[in-house]
């Protein structure tokens, strides 16, 4: 979704204490001073909206194949099952190989998949299968995708400028998630998914084209690691032995996990709770990409946070979450869902941060591996279990447990640095 340096740590990575926790106020658009990264940026832009766009499309297209907000579930969790199976392996390659080549490999295959969905859909033979099929291979794409992002960013930026740059990759992709769903909404409306899933694909050309553009000579690249054995047991021995890393990397498991289960439950809140179609579902996604968006730009103003902000915002978005639940209206949902989006993105992008500029550079792949790990391969469990709740207790059931789930998992990310369990991670 967004986002070592050099072989050797500058400054600003040997005291990630200090790097990572400044909460000053800086340049909003600072990163966007570097070229390479300017240019990443408006490829990630088109991509992503493109990327949203077939979001939509696939989740009603299942919902309107199936009738059900369980096999909504199952392709989310379709989607995401590759990172729970295989993302720690995705870490080492972003460690191994040149960042800039894995992605050139796996954005064509990603706009070839996006591509022969759309012709499926096109020419009226899609089955569910099929979406799901294509949902698992566009996962398998991102499990090797999203570490060489999360690490390519901070050899496009270099360290000092990594917060930003974390920062402006989520108003990126908030941005994506805005225009994406507002396009798609009324789209499938009128002439079906397919179309969506057709401009998806054209939608990589851009990306690809601003990686063709990078000029590597500008870069601060990591030193490549040498293939060895234990190379996976190692990067979970670092993170098991910071907990500077360990206690976020698990708060983030469990929000992740259950809290941020959206395509599931606004598919079932527009359907079943206010009586609406897919008009209505792009409505409430949009909402959610309104907040987003706006957390992301004030996050963009800090330097990074502190563990008992990150605690904070955890707590605030499941209460939140848990608010929206009881909402009597859409417009009401709506507007609880903006404040949702907001601090999804604030808690999102300080946990992304405070990890990268913890971590030892040589280990950043597989560290962010493990991160995108648990921030997206826990969708598979979460996926069906908060398709299942939706389905046999009702959408309203389902958010309140999901925002429960997120809120309890601060308490206890709390209580364990109330005890000194997280001394080190608060220090």
């Amino acid at each position: 979704m967004t986002d070592a340096p050099k072989g050797q740590r500058t400054a600003a990575a040997a005291s990630p204490a200090s790097a990572g926790t400044a909460a000053g106020a800086g340049p909003m658009f600072d990163s966007l001073r570097v070229r390479n990264y300017r240019y990443f940026f408006i490829g990630q832009f088109l991509s992503n909206s493109g990327t949203w766009m077939q979001f939509v499309a696939q989740d009603w297209l299942v919902f309107s194949l199936t009738g059900s907000t369980f096999a909504v579930g199952v392709t989310t969790a379709l989607q995401f099952l590759p990172v729970l199976l295989f993302g720690l392996f995705g870490g080492v390659a972003a460690d191994r190989y040149p960042k800039r080549r894995i992605l050139l490999a796996t954005q064509t295959t990603m706009g070839v998949l996006a591509a022969a969905l759309a012709v499926l859909t096109l020419t009226d033979v899609v089955s569910v299968v099929h979406v799901y099929c294509f949902a698992f291979l566009l996962g398998l794409m991102n499990t090797f995708t999203n570490p060489a992002i999360q690490t390519f960013v901070v050899e496009m930026v270099g360290p000092e400028k990594l917060s930003n740059a974390v920062s402006l990759g989520a108003v990126n992709f908030q941005s994506a998630r805005l225009l994406g769903p507002a396009v798609a909404g009324p789209l499938i409306a009128v002439i079906g998914s397919g179309w969506a899933f057709a401009i998806n694909a054209l939608s990589y050309v851009a990306v690809l084209a601003s990686l063709l553009a990078v000029r590597t000579a500008e870069l601060h690249p990591s030193r490549p690691q040498p293939r060895e054995k234990g190379q996976i047991r190692a990067g979970l021995r670092h993170v098991r032995e910071h907990p500077r890393l360990l206690w976020p990397i698990v708060l983030v498991g469990f929000v992740c996990t259950f809290g941020f289960n959206f395509p599931t439950l606004l598919s079932g809140f527009a359907y079943n709770v206010f009586d609406g179609g897919a008009k209505e579902y792009g409505w409430l996604t949009t909402a959610v990409g309104v907040g987003a968006l706006t957390g992301a730009l004030l996050s963009a103003r800090r330097r990074g946070g502190r563990p008992w902000l990150l605690v904070a915002t955890a707590a605030g978005f499941g209460a939140l979450e848990m608010l929206s639940a009881l909402a009597p209206a859409l417009w009401v949902f709506g507007l609880v869902l903006v404040a949702v989006g907001l601090l999804s993105v604030v808690f999102s992008t300080m946990a992304n941060s405070l990890v990268q500029l913890a971590t030892d550079p040589a280990m950043r792949g597989r560290v962010m591996g493990l991160y995108m790990l648990v921030y997206t391969g826990g969708t598979p469990i979460g996926g069906p279990v908060v398709g299942w709740v939706v389905e046999h207790y009702g959408a309203r059931a389902g958010v309140l447990a999901c925002g429960g789930v997120a809120a309890l998992a601060a308490g206890v990310f709390a209580l364990a640095l109330s005890r000194g369990a997280g001394a080190r991670t608060a220090a």
